[in-house]
């Protein structure tokens, strides 16, 4: 049986950046809407975008989650091009939403699919690869906007489009798959049917259809059972979904919490939300 967990990663609708006034617009010529906060430069100083904070409570809301009334920012230290600081300013230890659930309906009847999560985050930067120069170039332009991150299991394609329709319905985010402001990473593992404990799950990257999402389980479930029936192992990794060959290759190991060295961000105080705050939310959002 295969065990599915999605990361579902969404830009929301502001017209600046989560900690700076940089634009959010998409399709600009590369690192133009940029500043020093966006770009990692020393000593420039984040300050948090208060509609990011009233959009993650609106979403939350509307999925049923619970709203934590004291949560702050971390930061998550990684080394790659496209992350200008070296490290993303997200939330681990207290984000802003916990343990909702979405309602979908399939053939097998009507089920709630459980949400772990939704932390907000700011985005990085994107790659940009030139095979025929054999070299990467990186615009910043995308890092910093502001990010939703949503965690849930099961029926992925019916979830997605609920959580679409939710999200699109509050005018939270325009949810366009095509230009990455909606986003979606699939751990997979596949185990026995009756076993007891979860077998190594990869996680699947560069999935920018439901279609895709859906080729890529399949292809991906299809080469673990291969793996185990061979007698070899899983391997515990972050692979990358070529949709146009249906397949995928390794990116790299995959790394666990303790390697991103988490701690909170000594720059941004913590976020207190106030019951009157969350009803103003509450009494804004439209009727569904």
């Amino acid at each position: 049986e295969t065990v599915i967990g999605l990361e579902v990663h969404v830009e929301l609708a502001t017209k600046t950046k989560i900690f700076c006034g940089c634009s959010t617009a998409f399709g600009g010529a590369p690192n133009t809407h940029t500043c020093p906060v966006c770009t990692g430069m020393p000593g420039s100083l984040p300050v948090l975008n208060k509609q990011v904070v009233e959009y993650a409570m609106a979403v939350g809301l509307a999925l049923n989650c619970d709203i934590n009334q004291y949560c702050k920012f971390d930061r998550k230290n990684y080394f790659y091009p496209d992350n200008p600081q070296n490290y993303q300013i997200s939330q681990l230890y207290l984000p802003i939403c916990i343990n909702g659930h979405v309602e979908i309906e399939t053939a097998g009847g009507r089920k709630n699919v459980g949400i772990h999560e939704i932390h907000m985050e700011e985005d990085a930067g994107k790659l940009v690869h030139d095979d025929w120069a054999d070299c990467s170039l990186v615009d910043y332009n995308r890092s910093g906007v502001p990010l939703i991150d949503m965690r849930s299991a099961d029926e992925v394609i019916a979830y997605l489009e609920k959580l679409r329709m939710t999200i699109q319905y509050l005018g939270a985010s325009d949810c366009k798959l095509n230009e990455g402001s909606m986003r979606a990473d699939v751990n997979l593992s596949v185990r026995e049917v009756g076993a007891s404990e979860f077998g190594t799950r990869t996680e699947m990257k560069n999935l920018n259809s439901f279609k895709a999402i859906a080729r890529a389980i399949e292809g991906e479930r299809a080469r673990q059972i291969e793996l185990l029936e061979d007698g070899e192992k899983v391997v515990q990794e972050t692979r990358r979904w070529d949709d146009n060959k249906e397949y995928s290759y390794a990116m790299r190991s995959k790394e666990d919490a303790q390697d991103y060295r988490y701690f909170p961000d000594p720059d941004l105080t913590p976020i207190v939300i106030s019951d009157e705050w969350i009803q103003k939310i509450k009494d804004s959002e439209p009727e569904f």
